[in-house]
């Protein structure tokens, strides 16, 4: 069976929408984050990262394409499954798996793990562990963008399980009533945890829901970093210009269980292996190779230098040291004498 990359070669050259820097900006973001997932992924069968960690595998057109449509003030937030987007904005590797070991030289110092992953240089706002409550503070962030007129806006990321909250829908009337600049993206990987969206809601057209609040609504594709690229753009333009928030659900699609200790029982080895035939990195190299942007033996570097990045990032790991057990009593409060703490 031909691969994506072949089929996609033998066609005719895609017109180019983008310049070549774009390109391959895609692809060496999204390879970063497929590589440090699947590095990830073995480390936790090692039980050198543990308690709960969700990967991003097949999900990464969702960060990339986001990342490059906005701009470096702009604020992200999203749920447990928060790998992709920091290695997108460009967190330091190194600190986000020294993160998921525990150590101190992780992002939260070791505190957060895989589910609260922060990075307040590139305003990344974490990932958040209770099922949905990253929407009405994403929402939050907006408001305080739009009061302090910075021109910035947030990119407030979700489950398709989090859209049966009721944060979800006082999130997104409150943010049309004010027009807040914010962009509300449901990551629909069709399963919620193990359910299935048809065994969830009647509502299976997940876009549909903004509607009900005159919040401009479309499904991506979210298998496509350019489709994801141009949707966000659109609605980056309509916050920045005072129009309030949009709603998109990006249809994508995770290779992986929802966590490592998911057996994936509800899902068929053939629905796998055909979103895989559509997988956003194969997209993206067969549009570099057939419009010769970069050789194959280019694209193989920037592979081998990916790996390289990801192997210093274990090492990094590795070698740090696990925090004092008295910072289990430090950054609690943001005062040091706040009136409840007591010696």
């Amino acid at each position: 069976m031909a691969t994506v990359t072949e089929n996609m070669e033998a066609s005719a050259p895609q017109k180019l929408q983008h310049p070549k820097e774009q390109y391959m900006f895609w692809f060496e973001s999204m390879l970063l984050q497929r590589r440090f997932e699947e590095k990830s992924g073995q480390l936790y069968g090692q039980q050198k990262i543990r308690g709960f960690c969700h990967l991003y595998i097949g999900q990464e057109a969702c960060s990339s394409g986001a990342v490059s449509a906005l701009k470096k003030g702009d604020k992200y937030i999203t749920a447990y499954r928060d790998h992709g987007i920091p290695l997108a904005l460009g967190t330091d590797p190194k600190a986000i798996m020294a993160e998921l070991y525990g150590k101190k030289t992780g992002t939260t110092k070791g505190k957060g793990g895989s589910m609260h992953i922060f990075d307040k240089e590139n305003n990344f706002v974490g990932g958040h562990g209770i099922v949905g409550a990253q929407i009405p503070l994403g929402a939050g962030i907006a408001f305080a963008e739009k009061y302090n007129k910075t021109g910035n806006l947030c990119i407030c990321y979700f489950g398709d399980g989090a859209i049966r909250q009721g944060a979800f829908h006082e999130a997104l009337n409150m943010a049309m009533t004010w027009k807040l600049p914010v962009i509300f993206v449901v990551e629909n990987n069709g399963y919620a945890m193990g359910t299935s969206v048809a065994r969830t809601s009647n509502v299976t057209e997940l876009y549909t829901m903004g509607e009900a609040y005159d919040i401009p609504s479309e499904p991506v594709d979210g298998m496509s970093v350019e489709a994801i690229h141009e949707a966000v753009s659109r609605a980056a333009e309509r916050a920045r210009n005072g129009e309030g928030p949009t709603f998109l659900e990006f249809r994508t699609y995770r290779y992986r269980g929802h966590s490592m200790s998911d057996p994936q029982k509800y899902r068929s080895k053939e629905e796998v292996e055909e979103y895989k035939h559509r997988d956003p990195i194969e997209q993206i190299r067969a549009v570099i190779l057939s419009n010769n942007l970069a050789t194959e033996e280019e694209l193989e570097n920037i592979d081998k230098k990916v790996k390289d990045i990801v192997a210093e990032s274990v090492q990094f790991a590795e070698e740090s040291e696990f925090p004092d057990p008295k910072e289990a009593y430090t950054d609690v409060y943001v005062e040091n004498d706040y009136p409840f703490v007591m010696d």
